[in-house]
């Protein structure tokens, strides 16, 4: 499944372009991801992902020893934290510019490489006459 939902529909890009749709998203897009609560238990938006997915799984692959390291830390103390049903103290609560896409740069390569594959793979071979 493709990052952009369920179907597939992303307007990330547009909402970006246009300066007064974003102005109006963006206020509302911090307070939801606010809302959701992962920040309080020290994860990442990537840390989120379902990692059954194929793709998923291959990018997981290509992560440094470090961000790999951070990723099971970061689940650790939020299974923890989740058990002894608490968050984090707010110093430890991840800021808004902490919470960068590790994870999302590596899965669009991930995937564009498949599509590579596929095209490659359907490709028809005509000789000329």
């Amino acid at each position: 499944m493709p990052l952009g939902g369920p179907l597939g529909i992303s307007f990330g890009k547009q909402i970006i372009a246009n300066r007064t749709l974003y102005r109006w998203v963006k206020p509302v897009a911090a307070w939801y991801a606010d809302l959701c609560g992962y920040r309080k238990m020290g994860l990442r938006y990537d840390d989120l992902l379902i990692e059954e997915n194929p793709t998923v799984e291959k990018a997981l692959t290509r992560l440094n020893a470090k961000e790999s390291y951070d990723r099971v830390w970061r689940h650790r103390v939020a299974m923890h934290q989740s058990v002894l049903h608490k968050d984090l103290p707010k110093a430890q609560w991840l800021k808004p510019q902490d919470d960068v896409r590790y994870l999302t740069p590596l899965i669009e390569e991930v995937e564009a490489e498949a599509r590579e594959r596929r095209e490659l793979d359907t490709l028809e071979v005509t000789r000329k006459k």
